[in-house]
C-alpha cells in the first residue's frame, strides 16, 4: 500500500487548490497511477534568482531515489509513518523534502492470487492530499530528476476494513505547516510525525469504499484516462 492511486483534476485545478504556480504544464489527468509513474506533486522551492521560496505544482517519478542510493530493482513508493523521520533512507527528505501527493483516491485488493478483488478508496469530493517526501539526483544526461514516495500509516475506518495500511491524508488547513521548508531539526521531526497523525486521523473516517472491476489492475492493458476506472462493480457511475 499506497501502489496505484487516481488524479482526475487537471493541473489548473490543482494549482488553484493549493495556490501554486504550475509547473507540469503537460499533466493530463489519470485514473491508474503505478510505480515509476510521473505523478504531480506540490511542493515548495527557493527561486534560483531571490531566494524567495514560492509553492509550485511539478512532476516526479513515483519512486523514491535520493542520490546516495544504489540502483535498485524494485521501486521505492511509499514510506512508513513510524520511521519517516529516523530512517536513513528517508529521513533527509523528511526534514527538507517535504511534499503534498494530491489524488482523488487510491486502490488496493484483496482475496487469493488469481481471484483478486479490487477495491477503491476515495474521500467525499474530488480531492485527497496525501504527506509525501522528495527528492532530487542528477542523471547520467546531465539533467535532474525528481522522485517522490506516499507516507503510510496505519489504517483506520474503511481503509482498515481492506488493508492495514492507508496514505497519510492532511486536511487542507494543515498543508502550510507540513510544506513550511524550514528544515526539521530531529526533535522538529518527531513534533511532526505526532503532528501527521493527528491531522490523519481527522481525514481518515471520511474515506469510503466500494469495489471496482478488477481489470484496474493490469496497469499495461488499460486506458489511464478511463474514468470507468473507478466505477462501482455492478452499481451507479461515480460523479466525474
Amino acid at each position: 500500500m499506497c501502489g496505484r492511486f487516481v488524479v482526475s483534476q487537471q493541473a489548473d485545478d490543482l494549482t488553484a487548490v493549493f495556490d501554486a504556480e504550475n509547473d507540469f504544464t503537460d499533466w493530463r489527468p489519470s485514473y491508474s497511477l503505478a510505480p515509476t509513474d510521473t505523478v504531480p506533486i506540490v511542493r515548495e522551492r527557493a527561486r534560483s534568482d531571490t531566494g524567495e521560496f514560492v509553492r509550485r505544482l511539478e512532476p516526479a517519478r513515483w519512486d523514491f531515489h535520493p542520490a546516495f542510493m544504489k540502483e535498485s530493482k524494485r521501486p521505492q513508493f511509499n514510506s512508513r509513518l513510524e520511521t519517516v523521520a529516523t530512517n536513513g533512507l528517508w529521513k533527509g527528505a523528511f526534514a527538507s523534502g517535504r511534499c503534498i501527493v494530491p489524488m482523488r483516491g487510491y486502490f488496493e485488493w484483496t482475496g487469493e492470487p488469481g481471484k483478486k478483488r479490487a477495491h477503491y478508496l476515495h474521500g467525499p469530493g474530488e480531492l485527497l492530499a496525501a504527506a509525501g517526501i522528495s527528492t532530487a539526483r542528477r542523471l547520467d544526461d546531465g539533467t535532474w530528476e525528481v522522485s517522490t514516495s506516499i507516507i503510510t500509516r496505519e489504517a483506520r475506518d474503511a481503509s482498515g476494513e481492506v488493508h492495514d495500511r492507508m496514505p497519510v491524508y492532511l486536511p487542507l488547513d494543515a498543508i502550510d505547516r507540513y510544506l513550511d521548508p524550514e528544515k526539521l531539526s530531529p526533535a522538529d521531526a518527531s513534533a511532526m510525525v505526532d503532528f501527521l497523525i493527528a491531522q490523519s486521523d481527522r481525514v481518515a473516517p471520511t474515506i469510503s469504499e466500494h469495489e471496482v472491476d478488477p481489470r484496474v489492475n493490469n496497469h499495461r492493458r488499460i486506458d489511464p484516462q478511463d474514468p470507468t476506472l473507478i466505477e462501482p462493480l455492478g452499481g451507479e457511475p461515480t460523479l466525474r
